[in-house]
């Protein structure tokens, strides 16, 4: 305790004693005006103690009683006289008035509060004594939030006795602990202290200590087990509402007088009874009661229930729209407004964007002030603010103040956002930084160093903590040296390149050593200084803050990553993105959906959301959606995400999901020592969602004898190992997100034995698609063994289910290299079973398992795909399906495999509807388009285009992007009485909007004197009269029409005795490929000038084009020769001589790709495919030419990995692997060097040489004794004659050699009982018109006992 005393005399001062003995200094006694202290006075107004007062709280028990020592009279009669005799001594040096001022005070803390620590339920109080003059007001805070205990009687009791100030908080919770402020205030300044109050729980130190680890409570002798039923589920509400969330609650066993803890939770922090919240325990059903609802209150609300045994826990989401907008398109109202940095005269205010913005983007923001307890709202801003992050300034120190936020965009203002919590302007630095020391019982007087008339030193460490285009925040440390009377300060700033400071708060210093700097020029740079002031003057200025730049120093966040949506619920997403890179303070995320096919974007959270996956409730079921996220920090919103694929909002598992059917044709595929690879066909119900994988079973069998069922893998698909030589069943289960399928029936039995077959095996995953009356695709996969060399083709056989083993029948001559194949030419009604079979160098493996039997019939209602082209051009196929169930979706595939260039085509799903729309047709779109829909009973369609097709949809699309309008009758002219002239035609149909422009010679003419016009549109004829033909007269008249998008144009050219062109400039492409524009002109003289022209240009005869042009008789002629890219432009033929002048155009640019055609036309003529040059000498020179194109009728050839061409040498190709029936036609080589070209063109007619494709093998291996069964495959048209040697020499079938040709595809050889002999070097020999191939191979015969001779020789 610190008490002034430097004013009095020494010879003045006196003393007293306590009833310890202590010794004190007695003080000089008070002017007449003073008020009541708490110094001990005799009659005399003698100072003669000071008196302690006793406090009534507990902790003030050990206050101590004064005890004044009296003195005599004559004693204080004599001190009196010495005293007078002073003062006037004083009064004669110093005759100057005493100043009233000095008679105040600031407040002073005689007793400060102290920290206590209770436990929870208990009651604690606060006590402090306060001294000052004028008296101060006191005010209670916790954590800076001012108590207001009228408000909350039944928490708070506030008493002020005799400069006794107390605080009594009742009924403590956890709640409670925090940090609690006194504040001390009065005209000379301010004083304040803290003290800090911990709240114990004792529910927790009981829980945790009582609860064994199983949950059983030793205080009640049972383990309670909470179920919480009734739930409330996902919850919408309006803002303005009033919402209830309720839950059932079953403790069991009920135990009397014991009840669960209830807690409720909003985003995982703990809610509090509130104006806003009101929660309830009835003993049964915990209640929350959200009053006034705001987007603030939006969030996953959970339920706990704490018992001694445990705790149980639901949650759900309530989302809270914005209520209805006064004016249509302004923005919805901000939220979660929020104060800090609370200050003596400023505070810093915060929120968050709205989830909308309205019509247009926000402007900015105001902010409104409110001092509690009055109902008045002030603008704090006159300009709207663009950060949600502003300093609020010139508030009164020690008032409380509420704020709220508006947004403002083009449309106007929102409503304003929920009000803040109440904030006091109070500056923490001032405040007492903790509880104060414990009472020691003593009380100290010192003397401190006088302080008044000292100027303040300098602020320190002036620091620029926020910037902006708005305004610039400054903070800085007080001085060390500022005295009992408190500093103010002033802020000076200096424009950067000058040395002139200006005094920026120049009518009144500020009190906190905060600041707000508004109304600085963007973009300028600024330094600032601050000075420090007090009664005695201005003192020196701080150290410069450097230059700052005045802008926005946060940046908007970046875009979210691409979101991806997948389905939840019926009526529910959940929506994930990837975080906005290099974000700084971000707020979080909003989320956005639209309806597909719509453009309307509504918020699925109006909150900000923190983390990077949120689900979106309140969809449509069935609907079709987007979804896009956008960031939000202090600066503003990020542009938004690209939009996530569309979903169908439908439940992720049904309830009523069936599991998957069962699986059929279990075989082996391949064996080897100690593993065995299987093969199945997938159940034909997946049950409404897709399979994800099968489990398999197997079991020992000996003999006849079976042994149980064992799990082979509890993963689906995982490998295993098995004994070799003993034989195994199996079968197999499929699971899907429903469960797992009945077991299928068991395999045959079969043996692990490593294969040592060099053919491939069998192909699997056989099933059919588009069965028809006559038609079916069949369609599989590869074996899992391809044999010695990689499978190259496949064959498909086919039988009537009815016929026997003899009834099959191949379905192709040649090796298929897909792995699908369309059957057609089926009788409607009849039943059929296929099976593939595949081929390597080495043969042709053993069959698939059977695939059937299919009914050759088209289902009832059975849609096809059908081409459409809509008005705008747009080309797309159509697939309709009548039978979409739960979990069918259109599946979309080209040439039968799954499309994995999406830049091609765009689909659209709209219910049972699909389009696939052709983004750029073009001749890589060629191809057979399929659909299935699946989860149905193989609903499916093809659609082939072809180059034909796809040429007549480019005319189509041209036509409807491009319309004409037809003419019944082009323009025609009459001439009728009094030289008047009628120019007619007449369109076949038009609309009502249609538009005729009348021209004449490019200009274009209305009705006046000379022209009348007339349309009659309902009979189509269009009439322009001219009152009188004259000379002037000559030239082209046109009608151009527009109906919408159609147009139509329609001319007639008068012309007199002046030159004219019979024929218009056109072009020709001669033998040797070169172009000529030519036209015919008529009525010409010898003075007659002719010009040519290109690109407005002309030619004259010092140019190289001159030369081109030719004249012979009536026709002119210009030779471009080889055209290139620089002879695109538009050519222009002038005729003008004395009687008049005509013009012909071409554009060689428009028309480039008729020319094209035509030159690609006259180049087919070359038939000769051979290039050479031969020097002099007669050496052979490498000819440097480049191939620039392969066409096929006029299309060019894209290289593929069937089609190739290239340079070898000097030989050019192009090569077609297995041709097809497609690939006849004639092709074209188009080769140049630059300078000259060389086109060659031959014909493919489908005839082709004799050859052996396949099926021979390089070497055999064989024991002597056994059989060897080779078979060929022979290709050739026609078909060609067969033969076989040994060593060059031809075999002839006899009982030894058994040669076979069969169905003009297939050329075997069998060798009964081979010996040694039948080694040797063998040969097909395949032969027709058009050439002879051989196909060779090595036979070599072994005994075993011969090698085993030879083993034991070497050893």
């Amino acid at each position: 305790m610190k008490h002034c005393c430097c004013l009095l005399p020494p010879s003045l001062k006196t003393s007293v004693k306590t009833e310890k003995g202590q010794e004190v200094v007695k003080l000089s006694p008070l002017p007449k005006r003073a008020k009541r202290t708490y110094l001990a006075m005799d009659t005399d107004k003698e100072i003669i103690g000071y008196v302690i007062p006793v406090f009534r709280a507990k902790e003030a028990r050990e206050a101590l009683d004064v005890k004044v020592v009296k003195k005599t009279r004559s004693t204080h009669i004599r001190e009196s006289a010495e005293r007078m005799e002073s003062n006037n001594q004083i009064c004669h040096i110093n005759p100057t008035k005493m100043n009233p001022d000095s008679l105040t005070h600031p407040p002073e803390f005689i007793v400060k509060p102290r920290g206590q620590t209770v436990w929870e339920g208990k009651t604690v109080k606060l006590h402090c004594t306060v001294a000052g003059w004028p008296k101060p007001r006191v005010a209670w805070y916790k954590n800076n939030v001012l108590i207001d205990a009228k408000a909350h009687p039944e928490k708070y009791t506030v008493e002020s006795n005799y400069n006794m100030h107390s605080l009594e908080i009742k009924n403590c919770d956890f709640l409670d602990t925090a940090r609690y402020h006194v504040s001390s205030l009065n005209v000379k300044g301010e004083a304040s202290s803290v003290a800090a109050i911990v709240v114990k729980i004792v529910i927790l130190i009981l829980y945790f200590s009582s609860m064994s680890a199983d949950g059983f409570c030793p205080e009640h002798g049972v383990t309670f087990e909470t179920t919480i039923i009734d739930k409330f589920e996902v919850a919408f509400g309006r803002e303005g509402e009033t919402m209830s969330l309720g839950c059932t609650v079953i403790v069991y066993p009920t135990v009397k007088k014991y009840q669960p803890e209830v807690v409720w939770y909003r985003n995982s922090v703990p809610l509090k009874p509130s104006k806003w919240v009101r929660t309830h325990w009835s003993g049964e059903r915990a209640t929350l009661t959200l009053v006034h609802l705001n987007k603030e209150d939006e969030g996953m609300y959970t339920l706990r229930v704490n018992t001694k045994s445990g705790f149980d826990t639901y949650s759900a989401y309530v989302f809270v729209r914005d209520a209805d907008v006064e004016v249509e398109g302004v923005p919805v109202a901000p939220l979660d407004v929020r104060c800090h940095d609370a200050n003596k005269d400023y505070v810093v205010v915060t929120w968050k964007q709205p989830a909308v913005e309205g019509s247009s983007s926000i402007l900015g923001y105001y902010i409104d002030r409110c001092e509690v307890g009055t109902h008045h709202w002030a603008q704090c801003n006159e300009n709207p603010v663009k950060y949600a992050r502003f300093p609020v300034t010139g508030l009164v120190e020690g008032r409380s103040y509420i704020f709220r936020v508006r947004a403002l965009n083009m449309a106007g203002v929102s409503r304003p956002s929920r009000v803040s919590e109440p904030v006091v302007a109070m500056d923490p630095s001032d405040r007492a930084p903790g509880p104060s020391a414990p009472w020691t019982g003593m009380i100290k007087f010192t003397e401190e160093d006088p302080t008044v008339g000292v100027v303040p030193g300098e602020p320190t460490d002036v620091v620029v903590t926020e910037a902006t285009k708005s305004y610039v925040v400054l903070a800085w440390k007080p001085p060390v040296q500022r005295g009992h009377e408190g500093v103010m300060y002033y802020i000076e700033k200096c424009i950067s390149g000058t040395d002139t400071w200006q005094r920026v708060n120049t009518g009144m210093p500020v009190k906190s050593p905060r600041f707000a700097l508004f109304d600085l020029a963007e973009g300028k740079s600024y330094s600032f200084r601050v000075r420090c002031c007090n009664s005695a003057g201005v003192g020196e200025p701080s150290e410069s803050t450097g230059e700052i730049t005045v802008g926005d120093k946060l940046d908007l966040p970046s875009a979210p990553g691409s979101p991806v949506a997948t389905r939840n619920t019926d009526t529910s997403v959940v929506v994930f993105w990837a975080a906005s890179k290099d974000v700084k303070h971000l707020v979080g995320y909003y989320i956005e959906c639209s309806v597909v096919g719509t453009d309307v974007w509504m918020p699925c959270n109006n909150k900000p959301v923190k983390q990077t996956r949120f689900v979106c409730h309140g969809l449509t079921t069935g609907t079709n959606y987007v979804f896009r996220v956008k960031a939000v920090n202090a600066a503003g919103y990020s542009q938004s995400s690209s939009n996530s694929d569309a979903v169908v909002v439908q439940a992720a598992i049904c309830e009523c999901l069936p599991v998957p059917g069962k699986a059929t044709g279990v075989t082996l595929l391949e064996a080897v020592k100690d593993y065995m690879v299987l093969t199945w066909t997938a159940p034909a119900n997946n049950g409404g969602a897709d399979i994800r994988g099968y489990f398999v079973d197997y079991r020992t069998v000996k003999g006849n004898v079976v042994g149980k069922w064992h799990e082979m893998n509890h993963q689906a698909l995982t490998t295993t190992s098995y004994k070799e030589n003993v034989f195994y069943q199996f079968q197999v289960r499929a699971m899907n997100m429903a469960g797992v399928s009945k077991a299928s029936l068991p395999s045959a039995s079969l043996e692990c034995k490593e294969w040592t077959i060099t053919v491939p095996g069998a192909p699997v995953g056989l099933h059919v698609l588009e069965v028809r009356d006559t038609s079916v695709v069949v369609l599989w996969e590869p074996p899992a063994f391809d044999g010695r060399t990689p499978v190259n083709g496949y064959y498909l056989d086919i039988k009537e289910a009815s016929a026997g083993e003899e009834g099959w029948k191949a379905v192709h001559e040649k090796a298929n290299k897909m792995k699908y194949m369309k059957v057609t030419g089926l009788k409607a009604g009849t039943s059929y079973v296929f099976h593939v079979r595949a081929q390597n160098l080495a043969g042709v493996g053993k069959p698939s398992a059977v695939l059937g039997p299919i009914l050759a019939q088209t289902r009832p209602g059975t849609k096809e795909i059908y081409v459409d082209v809509d008005d705008n051009g747009v080309i797309s196929m159509i697939f309709e399906c009548s039978e979409m169930k739960e979990g069918s979706e259109f599946v979309w595939s080209k040439n039968y495999k799954a499309m994995t260039d999406t830049s091609r085509l765009t689909i659209i799903n709209e219910k049972g509807k699909s389009r696939a729309i052709f983004n750029n047709p073009s001749l890589e779109d060629l191809g057979t388009f399929s659909c299935v829909v699946t989860n149905t009973d193989g609903i499916s369609s093809s659609y082939t285009l072809t180059e034909e097709g796809l040429k007549r949809l480019l005319d189509i699309s041209h036509d409807h992007k491009f319309p004409v309008i037809p003419f019944k009758n082009e323009m025609a002219m009459e001439l009728l009485e009094k030289g008047c002239v009628r120019f007619w035609c007449q369109v076949e149909k038009c609309t009502s909007a249609c538009d005729v422009e009348y021209v004449f010679n490019d200009v274009i003419i209305t009705q006046g004197k000379k022209y009348t016009m007339n349309f009659n549109k309902s009979t189509g004829i269009i009439e322009m009269f001219m009152d009188s033909l004259e000379v002037t007269d000559e030239g082209t008249f046109t009608f151009n029409l527009v109906d919408g998008k159609a147009k139509g144009t329609t001319s007639l050219v008068l012309i007199g005795d002046g030159p004219h062109f019979v024929e218009y400039l056109d072009f020709t492409v001669t033998q040797e490929c070169d172009v000529l524009l030519k036209c015919k002109i008529g009525n010409v003289r010898p003075e007659t000038e002719i010009t040519w022209s290109k690109d407005s240009i002309e030619i004259t005869e010092e140019d190289e084009d001159a030369k081109k042009i030719s004249r012979q008789d009536g026709e002119l002629t210009f030779n471009i020769g080889k055209i290139t890219k620089k002879d695109a432009g538009i050519y222009e033929v002038f005729l003008m001589d004395d009687r008049g002048k005509d013009k012909s155009t071409y554009s060689l640019t428009d028309a480039g790709k008729g020319v094209m055609n035509e030159l690609f036309r006259v180049i087919g003529e070359s038939l000769n495919f051979t290039l050479k040059k031969t020097t002099e000498r007669g050496r052979m020179e490498n000819w440097h030419y480049t191939i620039s194109v392969f066409f096929i009728r006029d299309a060019k050839i894209a290289a593929s990995e069937r089609v190739k061409s290239g340079v070898t040498g000097d030989q050019l190709w192009l090569k077609i692997n297995e041709p097809t029936e497609k690939d006849k036609g004639k092709y074209t080589m188009d080769i140049f060097d630059g300078k000259d070209g060389v086109k060659r063109v031959f014909e493919l007619s489908g005839k082709d040489r004799a050859r052996v494709v396949g099926g021979l093998p390089d070497v055999v291996a064989i024991q002597e004794g056994k059989s060897l069964n080779l078979t060929g495959n022979v290709w050739g048209e026609p078909v060609p004659e067969v033969s076989w040697t040994k060593n060059d020499k031809e075999l002839v079938s006899d009982e030894h050699y058994k040669l076979k040709f069969e169905h003009g595809k297939f050329a075997s050889i069998t060798i009964a009982a081979v010996t040694t002999a039948d080694s040797g070097k063998y040969a097909l020999l395949v032969k027709n018109k058009y050439g002879t191939e051989a196909g060779e191979f090595t036979v070599s015969v072994y005994n075993p006992e011969d090698e085993e001779s030879k083993e034991e020789k070497r050893d």
